[in-house]
């Protein structure tokens, strides 16, 4: 502790900083960030956009910044990304800031850091380009922890010979997201054909009776294939469940 208070006097460690190490997390107007959240579970914090402000979204992304190097932003609009584009800009030097305006993500990081990188490959399928947003998301928190990703995009079951034609690539994945709305078959199917892990991404598509998800989340928890489920359009749960898994998977090649 009198490291991290000598550090804080002699202007090499911010507040927030130390704050962060004491306590594990950062206190901001915004909120607290949980900035010991990757090394106690593996998983990335991310700050989610919905029901923020712009302003309150920029704070917490430039103290991600500040106490990890590297914010990670969900559900995030336009007019989120160019605060946080903003704050950075006033806060931070020398960031890098993506925003996918499909998935709606945003990953910013500064010139120091470095993503990890594992030995593990995730697929991350989805049924229809209706299905990109959870499943972008989903890409993107998986690509962050480490993992090789690969997107194998469009393979719906109303055409079976698309699923069909890329059951090879499926089958070179370790772990395997399947994004699909309406009924929801896609997953069911894939994991029908491979021996990997399947975690089964419903999506809020379609319409009319079991619309919106329901018939798809139905449709995956009766499922006669062995595969685990995540909640509609939760893509960053998928991502991170895929990624821990890959995680081990590299543990154990590393091990071999």
């Amino acid at each position: 502790m009198r490291e991290i208070l000598e550090a804080v006097a002699a202007g090499e460690l911010t507040p927030a900083e130390a704050e962060s190490k004491l306590a594990g997390y950062a206190t901001t107007d915004a909120g607290r960030f949980d900035a010991a959240r990757e090394a106690r579970s593996g998983v990335p914090e991310a700050v989610l956009g919905s029901g923020k402000t712009a302003g309150e979204i920029g704070d917490l992304a430039a103290t991600a910044i500040e106490t990890t190097g590297r914010a990670i932003v969900t559900r995030i609009d336009a007019a989120g990304a160019a605060a946080v584009r903003h704050e950075l800009k006033a806060t931070a030097s020398e960031t890098t800031v993506r925003w996918d305006e499909r998935a709606n993500w945003l990953v910013a990081t500064d010139a120091d850091f470095e993503r990890p990188a594992i030995d593990a490959g995730v697929g991350v399928v989805t049924a229809g380009t209706s299905d990109a947003v959870p499943a972008g998301e989903a890409a993107m928190i998986a690509r962050e922890m480490g993992a090789d990703v690969t997107r194998i995009d469009d393979v719906g079951v109303a055409s079976l010979a698309r699923t069909v034609d890329a059951v090879d690539r499926l089958r070179e994945q370790d772990v395997l997201i399947v994004a699909a709305g309406r009924e929801g078959a896609l997953p069911t199917v894939v994991a029908g054909l491979v021996d990997t892990p399947v975690i089964g991404l419903p999506v809020a598509t379609g319409y009319g009776h079991g619309g919106c998800g329901e018939a798809a989340l139905s449709g995956l928890l009766q499922s006669c294939t062995a595969l685990s489920v995540v909640n509609i359009d939760a893509g960053f749960t998928a991502g991170t469940q895929a990624g821990l898994i890959a995680r081990q998977v590299a543990a154990v090649r590393e091990n071999d």
